[in-house]
């Protein structure tokens, strides 16, 4: 699961050196980085499609992100995540097991929750796509080009909605063939989230399987 989703996410072979962002597609992601930032706390009521047509596969799934700073509880695949800014929890209740972990941020090779609406600051370069009409709502198109040329993402197609600023729709690319498509239901901000919300209540799980990587 923690390889899937992270998210969620967010090049085109044989980009020259010279390749640049442009510079209304880089004026957009500024406006959509400081508007994230702006708010206390986000919540995301999100779509979630694997998709690979090559192999006949199309998979879809809701999820629920909660995210504070760098706190978050996601709820996904009948499991969820929980990360208190030490440790990360992962509860599976099919399972009847909870895993406890320590995040490094280097061993992430996804886009971890916390930075799903804005981990493309960096890494990227950024291509204008034009604006399309959907059910009466514009939305401004942009391409993420990844800058590492080893990386196994193609490119990301970014959808923000024009009148609110949010981010729409993410559609991630693999070399691959495989596609993941996070669409976002509902957006919510600043909304008063108590602090348990973010912190592992070890008694609700008392005869849970415990498995601690170190």
């Amino acid at each position: 699961m923690n390889r899937t989703v992270y998210f969620m996410l967010f090049f085109i072979i044989g980009l020259g050196a010279k390749a640049q962002s442009d510079e209304k597609a880089t004026e957009l992601v500024d406006k959509v980085l400081r508007q994230v930032r702006s708010y206390e706390n986000i919540k995301v009521d999100f779509k979630y499609t694997l998709e690979n047509k090559k192999e006949s596969i199309s998979q879809s799934t809701r999820g629920e992100l909660q995210v504070k700073d760098e706190l978050y509880r996601l709820k996904l695949m009948g499991a969820t995540r929980i990360f208190d800014g030490e440790k990360l929890y992962t509860i599976v209740p099919a399972d009847e097991e909870v895993t406890i972990s320590d995040y490094d941020e280097n061993e992430d090779d996804g886009i971890s929750p916390s930075k799903m609406l804005t981990f493309f600051e960096e890494g990227y370069l950024y291509k204008w796509q034009g604006e399309k009409n959907h059910d009466g709502r514009i939305y401004q198109e942009l391409k993420l080009i990844p800058k590492e040329a080893e990386t196994q993402v193609k490119n990301i197609d970014l959808y923000v909605e024009k009148q609110t600023g949010h981010v729409y729709k993410l559609v991630q690319h693999l070399k691959n063939g495989t596609s993941t498509i996070v669409e976002v239901n509902k957006f919510k901000t600043d909304q008063v989230l108590p602090e348990k919300l973010f912190q592992f209540n070890k008694d609700k799980y008392a005869d849970y399987y415990i498995n601690r990587i170190r």
